[in-house]
């Protein structure tokens, strides 16, 4: 119930306008975003890859409602890789398609996607597709697979296991040898196309995960896996230390090389887990949110693990 509420306030303007005017709000959400501006992330991940871990970063934003915000949207994704660029940071750069124009229609989306992909492409860069909730999930594929012919290859895609429907898209894209990011999901979906039960997701994640494995010892090729920024096939995007186990259990009983798979964390969760995995020299990436339309994004990592409100109720009664 309370994932639910949760979930709910995450998508009503009211609650946004309220919750961002608390600036105890901001210092609980600032645990798991970089800050607000470009120059805050570039710092969090200069840091990060001085750890050996790798980054993705991450302009919060989506369900843009203008076309001129779309369009600027994609401006701000275009800086972004220009800043990579200069800054010469081991990061790619994870974006939503409703950001750049999906919930306006597919045709300004896709123009908007193309100058990304262009832009990203001249740098020797990648653009992660993140996926939303499932009213999306068709169409953020069928835009996906439309890159992928028209040859951009610097693209992947992002694939929620709590999806009765996941499983047959994980064996389409893995064909294909698309890089595919595997989470859990972070949007409440209704029971009817989603597992209700977390010991269901969990098994479907174990499953998917062998399944990109798999595909992932055919294409081995380590000439095309020392680039920090290109991610390989399978990135399992997990903080659950039972799935990374099962992950490294099974690249080992396969022979998979570490190189051929990362794990990838939020910024701000569990950052003991994401050391030791780089201590271990597995090829560990952490998506690095910023921006200032962090509401959406800190209300769904509430729903995700309830247990983060009590530090937002505790700052609360500290004020």
């Amino acid at each position: 119930m309370l994932r639910a509420i949760l979930f709910a306030l995450s998508k009503l303007s009211w609650a946004q306008r309220l919750i961002m005017r608390w600036g105890f709000a901001w210092r609980t959400a600032s645990r798991f975003i970089a800050g607000e501006k470009l120059e805050d992330a570039i710092q969090v991940v200069q840091t990060l890859n001085s750890q050996g871990i790798q980054a993705s970063l991450d302009p919060l934003g989506e369900n843009t409602l203008r076309p001129e915000d779309a369009v600027q949207a994609t401006a701000d994704i275009l800086q972004i890789l220009d800043r990579i660029k200069q800054a010469g940071v081991q990061s790619n750069v994870s974006i939503k398609l409703t950001q750049v124009g999906l919930a306006l229609g597919d045709d300004l989306c896709k123009e908007n996607l193309v100058r990304i992909l262009k832009r990203a492409q001249s740098y020797g860069n990648f653009i992660r597709l993140d996926m939303e909730d499932s009213s999306y999930t068709d169409r953020t594929l069928n835009l996906y697979h439309q890159m992928r012919a028209a040859g951009f290859d610097n693209v992947g895609v992002v694939i929620q296991t709590c999806l009765f429907r996941s499983e047959n898209d994980i064996r389409s894209l893995a064909s294909e040898i698309a890089k595919v990011r595997l989470c859990k999901g972070a949007y409440k979906e209704p029971p009817e196309i989603a597992y209700p039960k977390k010991a269901d997701v969990d098994a479907a994640f174990d499953r998917l995960t062998e399944c990109l494995f798999d595909e992932a010892l055919t294409t081995y090729d380590p000439a095309l896996l020392i680039d920090p920024i290109i991610p390989p096939i399978p990135a399992i995007a997990t903080h659950d230390p039972i799935r990374i186990e099962n992950a490294k259990k099974y690249a080992e009983k396969i022979s998979l090389p570490q190189s051929a798979f990362e794990f990838q964390m939020l910024y701000g969760i569990r950052r003991d887990l994401q050391q030791n995995l780089a201590a271990q020299h597995y090829r560990v990436r952490i998506y690095v949110p910023y921006g200032t339309r962090w509401y959406p994004y800190f209300m769904r990592r509430m729903a995700e693990r309830p247990g983060n409100l009590w530090i937002l109720i505790s700052n609360l009664f500290r004020r």
